[in-house]
Parts: structure tokens; sequence; C-alpha cells
């Protein structure tokens, strides 16, 4: 039997690949992928083809500048990746914003016919979807039962997080700040499994929890500044919870219920995952204001592993 040589693109990939006990077939990694730290020494296959050290605003203006010259928000090493004779690569469909997708491996792949691998696509749009990506890489691999246990785990860890209360606050939970966007596909799960209800800006919510993609919280915190956001407002690390859809979503839904009940769950992940606003505590006076100034355009159409 072949020995596993397995290269995750995506950031999400490389915890599931973690989770599942596989690190230490891991070859390669993308350039987002950072954790667990001991991913951080292998080689890196990929780069982002625009800069992402700017503002939200500059990086949504660089990524719609590509998108609209059909080119891609990422490049993809094939020499590399033909060197470290993988196996297995995983990659994603679901958005070409977002982190590394199956057509930037194929297009990169064209020309290397030496790169034999199984190429392994994850599809996340919903916690469902989460939980057979992670049944997909550990079937793909030849350790089905190791998808089974992993997935009733998070499931049962899941469970364990409905508070014992009727309240449910009303959520906006923001995945990007300029121009701000609405958090989709898993996020209201979540918000929902940790006893609230997700709503946008325009409902006037008990709670806003920013979660920009890719950023971690000093850098949420630099961006949130000015943005006229009033009354309980949070702010989390979108880089390594919310917006990778892989194990940690338990811990992101443990992030909502802290927030969202402290009564009820320990703020065991504050400081390091959330923390609040200093400047959210008000009312609400200013929301429809800052709708209104910045454009508020509701749900974007992408949710992993950006930055």
């Amino acid at each position: 039997m072949t020995e596993l040589r397995i290269l995750p693109l995506i950031s999400s990939a490389t915890e599931i690949v973690h989770a599942l006990g596989l690190g230490a077939f891991q070859v390669g990694r993308s350039h987002e992928c950072d954790y667990p730290a001991e991913v951080l020494n292998l080689p890196v296959c990929t780069r982002p083809a625009i800069a992402v050290s700017g503002s939200s605003a500059e990086i949504d203006a660089l990524v719609k500048e590509r998108l609209r010259a059909a080119l891609s928000v990422y490049e993809v090493d094939a020499a590399l990746i033909r060197s470290l004779r993988p196996t297995h690569i995983i990659t994603q469909t679901q958005c070409k914003v977002c982190a590394v997708s199956l057509d930037d491996v194929q297009n990169a792949l064209r020309d290397e016919w030496a790169v034999d691998a199984q190429i392994v696509s994850c599809e996340p749009y919903s916690l469902a979807d989460v939980w057979k990506d992670i049944e997909r890489i550990a079937s793909a691999c030849g350790e089905a039962e190791r998808g089974d246990r992993l997935v009733a785990d998070l499931k049962m860890r899941m469970a364990a997080l409905k508070p014992p209360t009727d309240q449910r606050p009303t959520v906006a939970a923001l995945e990007w700040l300029e121009p701000l966007m609405a958090a989709a596909y898993w996020i209201p799960e979540l918000i929902e499994i940790a006893g609230g209800r997700a709503v946008t800006l325009a409902d006037e919510p008990d709670v806003i929890v920013a979660h920009p993609c890719g950023f971690d919280l000093e850098r949420t915190r630099a961006e949130m500044k000015g943005k006229g956001l009033t009354g309980r407002v949070y702010i989390c690390d979108g880089n390594q919870f919310m917006n990778r859809p892989g194990p940690r979503l338990v811990e992101s839904a443990e992030i909502f219920a802290q927030i969202l009940h402290p009564e009820h769950f320990a703020a065991t992940l504050r400081g390091v995952g959330w923390e609040e606003f200093p400047n959210g505590i008000g009312n609400l006076a200013a929301v429809e204001a800052a709708v209104l100034d910045k454009n508020f355009v509701g749900v974007r159409t992408g949710n992993d592993d950006a930055g």
C-alpha cells in the first residue's frame, strides 16, 4: 500500500487532517495553513496574487479587480507540488475569493503530468456539509472510521452547548467590514446552537459580532474604529475561528455561547477568540446610519480562509 502523502491547500482541511490523526502524513501546506503550529515548518505551495496586508476596503477593491479580469486571487506552485509527490491534494469548490479553489489547482497542474494525486474537493455551505467533508477526506485517505468518530464527537460537543434558557438574543454577525457584509452559510447555525437568532444590522440586533474573514483580533479592532456600530458589540478572531469550516467550528459556537449567555458559559475563549469592542457600549441609534453610510450589502458569497 502506498504511504499517504497529504497536501491540504486550505487551512480548514489542514485542521481536519490533524483532527483525524493524520498530521504525520502532511507534506505541504497553503500560505494560509497556520494551525496546528507544527505545520508552519512545512513547504508553502501557494501565495496570494494580491496584497493582503491592507484594509478591508483595499482588499475588497483588489479582489474585485482580479475577478473582473478573470484572474485568480491565488497562485499555486505546481513545480513544488510535483516535488512533494502528494497522494492526496485537498482543496475546495465553494469560493474562489476566500481560498485556493479546485480550478486553481487543476490549472496549475495541467502541465505537471508527474503529479498523480487524488484531488479531494470540499464543499462546505452548512454544518452538514462540513461533517460530509470530514468524512470525505477520511474516506479518501482510507480511514473512514476515523471520520465517523470525529464527526460524532464534534456533534456531541455542539449539542452540549444548548443554553438552559428560552431567551434568544438577536445577533448580527459581520464577516467583512468594508463594505459591511453579513455572515452566511454555517454562521446562522452556530448562532442558533449557541442560543441566539441570526438577523441583519437593519433588524436592530441585540448583539453585533464582527469576525472579518482572515483578520485576527488586533486587525479587527483597528478596522472597527469609526464604523459607528454601538450597543453590545464584540469582535472575534475571524482568521482562526468562524470562517474555517472544520473542527474548530465547535470553538466558534462556544464563542457565540460565551458572548450571548455569559451567565451559563464561562468565558474560556475571551482574549483568545473574542473580546468586547470598547466603543460598542451604548445604544443602537447609530446602526441605521451605519447601514446607510456603508452601503450594507447583506450576505457575502464566500466564507472560508481568506487573508
